[in-house]
Order: C-alpha cells, then sequence, then structure tokens
C-alpha cells in the first residue's frame, strides 16, 4: 500500500488552483488531476500525475467517466476499507491507493441557463461525477478531506502546516461540500421545472446566493443577509449595486423592493416613493424630473424617511431636488456625473444602481411568505384592470381613464385593505393596511382634501355602496374602478351624480 499522501484535483474554476497545489507538494502531497487541472499544473512546474496514467485508461466519452474509475471513486474511500475488502481489490488487480483530498469543482452549469444554451447542450453540461466524488469525499470526511470553495484554500493550508486538520474543520468542509453540491442540483432540478413550464412541482427545490450580510434585520438584534435567485437576470433588487451611502439594512432593502415592484407597472417615467414596505406616493411626467416633482408633492412628509423606485436616470435637477427632503434611498436605472456629485457624500442617503429595473416579472420566480415550518407559494399578481367593464352609463374620459389606471396600479401594491385616491400623473391619497375598507377610503379622501376634487379612487376589491356612493360624490370623486359590479341601488347614485365605475373581474388583495 502507498504511504505518501494522495490528493484528486479536478477544477473548473482554476483560480489560486496552481498555488494550493504547490503547497500541497510542500505538504508531502501527490498530485492526481483531470487532464485540463493537469495541463495547467505541469506548465506552471507542478509534477502532477494525469488521472488516465494513475488509471492505465484513457479518458473516455470526454471526461464524462473518468470520476467512475475505481482508482478514483474507490480511492476516496479505501481509508474505511476493510483489510478483507482491501485484499478483494488486490485481487482484482486495481491499482487501488487511498485519496486523502479531493479538490473539486463542477461545470457552471448556470452559465448555460443564464446564456440560454439550448437544452439538450445544457443538459450534456450536467456535472455528475464531480457532484458523485465531492459527495463521497464529504461523507468519508474523517479520512478523506473535501474542498470544493477556492475561498477555503487558505485555511487547509493553515491547518496543514500546523499539522493536520482538525475533526471540526473537516465537519465544516462536509458541510461546504454537502451544500454545494445540494444546491449544484437544485438549480439543475429548477432550470428543468421552469423548460417543462412545472409552476408547483411536488418537492419545491429552490437555491439561492448570498450577496452580502444586512447591517442588521428588521431590528437591530436580528442579524440579516440578503440572497438573490441565480436563474433569475434582471429585475431584482437583489442584484442591485450600491453606489453610496450607508450599510444596507433588512428594511433598506425590503421597502427597496416594495417599491421597486410598484414602479414596474409603469413604463411611462415614474417615481414612487414607499415607506415601511407601503406605497405612500407615486408620480408619472412627461418627463423623470417632472414625475419626480410630481411624487414630492403627493407625499404627506414631503419624501422624508422615504424609499424610491425611479425607472429612469437621476439627473442633476432630481439630486437637487433630493438632497434636503430626508429621503433614505433611491434605487433607479442609474446616476448622472452631476447626480451622482450631489448626492455621493450624503451618507445619509442610499443609492442604488439598477439598469435592469424596468424589466418584468419571469415565470421562473416565485413569491413566497416564510411562515413557521414552512413556506407560502404563489405565482406573482401580474393583472391589471384588462377585462375592466363600465358598468354605468357614463364611460370615464381619457384623463379620468388614465388617473384610474395610475391609482389602481398603487393601489394592488398597498397593503389590503387598499383604497387610493388620484390623478391623471399623481395619487393625492393612500389608505392602506386597514382592516375595515372603509377605514381606508376614509383615510385616503382626508390626505386627498381638496384635491379629491376632480380626482378619482380605485379600491383592490369592493368598495362602492350607497355610503361611500354618497362621500365620493361629497368629495368630488369623478370616477371609481372596485372589484365587482355595484348593487343596483348604487349604481342608479352614481348614475345620478355622474360618478363613473369601472367593474374588475380581478381582486388585487396584498397581505
Amino acid at each position: 500500500m502507498k504511504t505518501g499522501k494522495r490528493a484528486y484535483v479536478s477544477v473548473y474554476n482554476k483560480e489560486r488552483i496552481v498555488e494550493f497545489c504547490q503547497y500541497l507538494v510542500e505538504y508531502g502531497y501527490e498530485i492526481v488531476a483531470t487532464e485540463g487541472t493537469c495541463s495547467v499544473l505541469r506548465e506552471a512546474g507542478i509534477a502532477a500525475l494525469s488521472a488516465h496514467e494513475l488509471t492505465g485508461y484513457p479518458e473516455p466519452l470526454g471526461g464524462k467517466v473518468r470520476a467512475m474509475h475505481p482508482a478514483v471513486y474507490t480511492g476516496i474511500v479505501a481509508n474505511q476499507l476493510t483489510a478483507a475488502q482491501l485484499k478483494e481489490l488486490g485481487r482484482a488487480k486495481a491499482k487501488i491507493f487511498p485519496i486523502e483530498l479531493v479538490v473539486i469543482n463542477c461545470y457552471p452549469f448556470q452559465e448555460d441557463m443564464e446564456a440560454g444554451v439550448p437544452f439538450e447542450e445544457a443538459a450534456e453540461h450536467i456535472d455528475v461525477g464531480g457532484v458523485a466524488l465531492l459527495d463521497a469525499a464529504a461523507r468519508n470526511f474523517m479520512h478523506t478531506v473535501a474542498v470544493c470553495d477556492p475561498d477555503d484554500y487558505d485555511r487547509v493550508l493553515c491547518d496543514l502546516a500546523a499539522g493536520a486538520i482538525p475533526e471540526d474543520e473537516r465537519r465544516y468542509l462536509m458541510y461546504k461540500a454537502f451544500a454545494y453540491t445540494a444546491a449544484y442540483d437544485a438549480l439543475v432540478a429548477q432550470y428543468l421545472s421552469y423548460q417543462l413550464k412545472i409552476a408547483f412541482p411536488k418537492t419545491l427545490t429552490i437555491t439561492y446566493e448570498k450577496t452580502q450580510d444586512m447591517l442588521y434585520g428588521e431590528n437591530p438584534h436580528q442579524h440579516a443577509a440578503i440572497y438573490r435567485e441565480p436563474l433569475l437576470k434582471e429585475g431584482s433588487i437583489a442584484r442591485a449595486k450600491q453606489l453610496a451611502g450607508a450599510d444596507a439594512t433588512y428594511n433598506n432593502v425590503s421597502d427597496a423592493n416594495a417599491a421597486l415592484e410598484l414602479v414596474k407597472e409603469f413604463d411611462e417615467p415614474a417615481v414612487v416613493v414607499c415607506k415601511h414596505g407601503v406605497p405612500c406616493a407615486a408620480g408619472t411626467g412627461e418627463e423623470l424630473a417632472e414625475a419626480f416633482e410630481r411624487a414630492a408633492a403627493a407625499d404627506p412628509l414631503k419624501l422624508r424617511g422615504g424609499i424610491l423606485a425611479i425607472n429612469g436616470v437621476v439627473d442633476a435637477r432630481i439630486a437637487s431636488g433630493l438632497r434636503d427632503t430626508g429621503a433614505e434611498e433611491v434605487v433607479a436605472v442609474g446616476f448622472t456625473p452631476e447626480a451622482m456629485a450631489e448626492l455621493r457624500f450624503n451618507k445619509a442617503i442610499i443609492l442604488l444602481e439598477m439598469p435592469d429595473i424596468r424589466s418584468k416579472v419571469q415565470f421562473s420566480t416565485f413569491d413566497m411568505t416564510k411562515i413557521y415550518g414552512g413556506l407560502l407559494v404563489q405565482t406573482y399578481d401580474t393583472a391589471l384592470m384588462e377585462s375592466a367593464v363600465c358598468v354605468t352609463a357614463r364611460k370615464p374620459t381619457e384623463a379620468e381613464t388614465a388617473a384610474l389606471t395610475l391609482s389602481y396600479k398603487v393601489a394592488k401594491h398597498a397593503h389590503s385593505s387598499a383604497v387610493v385616491v388620484g390623478t391623471e400623473h399623481a395619487t393625492c391619497g393612500i389608505g392602506t393596511g386597514q382592516t375595515n375598507r372603509m377605514l381606508a377610503f376614509r383615510f385616503a379622501l382626508a390626505l386627498a382634501g381638496e384635491r379629491a376634487k376632480g380626482a378619482v379612487v380605485a379600491s383592490d376589491a369592493a368598495l362602492l355602496n350607497p355610503e361611500t356612493a354618497e362621500e365620493c360624490r361629497e368629495a368630488g370623486i369623478t370616477a371609481v374602478v372596485q372589484t365587482g359590479v355595484p348593487d343596483s341601488k348604487t349604481l342608479k347614485l352614481c348614475e345620478k351624480w355622474g360618478i363613473a365605475v369601472l367593474s374588475s373581474d380581478k381582486r388585487h388583495f396584498k397581505a
């Protein structure tokens, strides 16, 4: 039996692998490597043994089954074999030597998925050999160390320099290996469910990548981190780039996501403001600066403490308007150099760049809410008022239709019960998060005040009855959109007072 130590190395990501293997050789390891890795090591002057030299068998099928040769796979678990089993292997004349260190990272199947590679080609690139070897090494953790992350090279070398890799480190590397292969397989399953358009698979295997740790969670004593979906290439706040400001907290990101989901509803220049995850203002315009001014005017607190989502590039005019408002965060397509010069040194405001802010919801992602011991999963609410019909004789004017559409978009993203009073280009009052829709309605009217005259009302569910119709008349509301058709008595009152009513068959309740 060979007495020296042996490491098996097969890496797609060759970052720092030469340096790592140089140290392994110094610590007494013989390096066995697959063809591509072996070539890189030999070019660097490292005396590596190729896998086919070890096995005496060329890598068949382009290397697809090299991992399954007994000299490799069995070598990883050979440290656990009994004397009788080793004798049995000897009779089979297989050159089985224990492998004490396995260094593997797999073919990046994710790159194929993100690049839109045809399914048949992508399937050919699913790495099964690397997964099998890592799992085997991880299971045999007390005898074989599994290393799958270049970030762990230094800690392994430090342990080797100290003389041995302790059990707690072996357990950690075992965890890293199984987490890596589990995520890899989950990503493949996720990709296949997307390809087959399976909305709700029997077992939901979704993997996420951590992008950063948060300063703190919802409260300072809570810890938090942000993860992103590997398959979701665009339109996610988890992929936004922070340009300036203090470290983001859980609430900063949560509020920015709420603003982002609302601003995605608009194709025209738009600015929306959220606070505590709830919309409090929205404005549109021919140009972005005009939309910003309208949103700022619509916010009862004039943007103080607000999280803004802007579906365009922030210029010097907008930056000047933001400077002394007390806004906490802005996520936008980008910021001009002049805008950055105005805002970048203000640590009180976080600036997030998101060029793909206008991208819509993709089929491959779900709206999910964690519950204790489980997960609520649903498709995203991508509908609006496509099937809404006018149920009064008077049809809404073009301006009223635009106002109804804007207000309904906001109501859809406000917490239910939600009622929005608005005009063609901005909200006037938003009632949200109430347990009683009448309270939400009256709160929205109270915030709107005199601006309610000539404005419209949007409700995320049924609202109109004789009482609310009367209050609409008194406030000067000219049109309403809601879920369902009001009763005949209410409709007669709306007809009498000239209030146009749109009825939608969609409800946009949001917890």
